[in-house]
């Protein structure tokens, strides 16, 4: 009887919750998104931390891998910093390495521009007669039919509007200057706390968890953590290899063949081909049209020499570096990307596809544990369907 109490309150309190909710929508996702936006630079350096604690740990199992000695106490600040410099040089070389070419790429654009406007304004001077209309302007003017007062009134109005949006929209963009900065900041350090205390704080929310939760549901919500860290952390080694190995291929690959902006197009494409499957194609359209600046021609053999790139990376590459290392089969890649980058956009995508790896894993292993062991006339297990 008393366990029935207990069921009969749990489920009137879910339903007095979700009467709550949906009668208090608004408001509710009016609080839910000031208290997202308030957390934002916190949950921005959780990123940060859990990207850097990769390099970091890989500098601590290389240059540290004994857990004694007199340099064990500086370990964690010499690998942490090694870290951060190794990011920022690598941002600094991509910058260089594309920074000039799109500055000359920039300066090409606005050199064939110039005809291109000469060009229309004959064009629209051919086809409008502005002679009559200046003719019956200034005719205008001598008739008197203008009304200054009301034409100085007009132009004082609206150069105020114009000043004041001005003025508005320099406001603005400082405002999301030092926003942006303030966040950086903030992310950055709230980083280097985690990072410092990564074992402090893992050891707390263990405790916590194993206090608050049942012991059933504890090894549940590890297992579930475990098998998601497991598969962002090789989704992302997986997919930074995969993309610097496409883009030192493609830059290669643009230096044999001769094709215009070849350094700042190879770094482009494995930038971009950080978003899985649809990355390198964005930067292949990007720099096919920097190229058709340069000739139309190359611009086509370019596109050709990246499709040719792309299924080989696609069916030699990729299957080796990430489809291995996630487990994910290729269709539900394509699924993930689809709809996370229909959802988050670009970051949905990156989202996406380890947390499709972490949930099939964890379905197929389900599956495996709650299918009986089959017959030697039966079909094959589960991975092999």
């Amino acid at each position: 009887m008393r366990q029935d109490w207990k069921l009969f309150l749990r489920l009137g309190v879910t339903l007095f919750g979700l009467f709550l909710a949906i009668h208090y929508w608004d408001p509710l996702c009016l609080a839910l998104s000031l208290m997202s936006g308030a957390a934002f630079p916190l949950l921005l350096g959780g990123v940060i931390a859990y990207a850097v604690n990769i390099l970091m740990s890989f500098y601590e199992r290389h240059l540290f891998p004994g857990n004694a000695g007199p340099a064990v106490k500086l370990r964690r600040p010499v690998c942490l910093l090694l870290a951060f410099a190794s990011l920022a040089a690598l941002v600094v070389l991509i910058v260089r390495m594309i920074l000039p070419e799109l500055v000359q790429c920039v300066g090409l654009l606005f050199q064939k521009a110039a005809p291109l406007a000469e060009e229309l304004g004959m064009l629209l001077n051919k086809n409008l007669d502005l002679s009559q209309l200046l003719n019956s302007y200034g005719a205008a003017l001598t008739d008197g039919t203008v009304d200054w007062k009301e034409a100085l009134s007009t132009a004082l109005k609206w150069l105020g509007q114009g000043l004041g949006g001005v003025m508005g929209s320099v406001l603005s963009l400082f405002s999301s200057l030092f926003s942006a900065a303030f966040t950086a900041i903030v992310s950055l350090i709230f980083s280097i706390y985690l990072l410092t205390g990564k074992e402090r704080l893992s050891r707390q929310a263990s405790l916590l968890l194993r206090t608050y939760l049942k012991p059933r549901w504890y090894e549940r919500m590890m297992y579930f953590l475990q098998t998601l860290d497991n598969c962002f952390r090789r989704f992302l080694v997986g997919q930074c290899t995969e993309a610097v190995i496409l883009g030192l291929l493609c830059m290669g690959g643009m230096l044999l063949f001769r094709f215009p902006y070849a350094t700042m197009v190879g770094a482009l494409i494995g930038f971009t081909a950080l978003i899985p499957v649809a990355g390198a194609y964005i930067g292949a359209g990007v720099g096919a049209f920097m190229i058709f600046t340069v000739s139309p021609v190359q611009a086509l053999l370019f596109l050709v020499f990246i499709v040719v790139l792309q299924q080989l990376e696609g069916n030699l590459i990729y299957p080796k570096v990430v489809g291995s290392s996630i487990g994910l089969p290729g269709i539900w890649v394509l699924a993930a990307v689809t709809v996370g980058g229909g959802i988050l956009g670009i970051f949905g995508m990156l989202l996406a596809v380890p947390l499709a790896a972490a949930c099939y894993q964890m379905v197929r292993e389900d599956v495996k544990r709650r299918t009986p062991p089959a017959s030697a006339g039966e079909a094959g297990s589960p991975d092999q369907e």
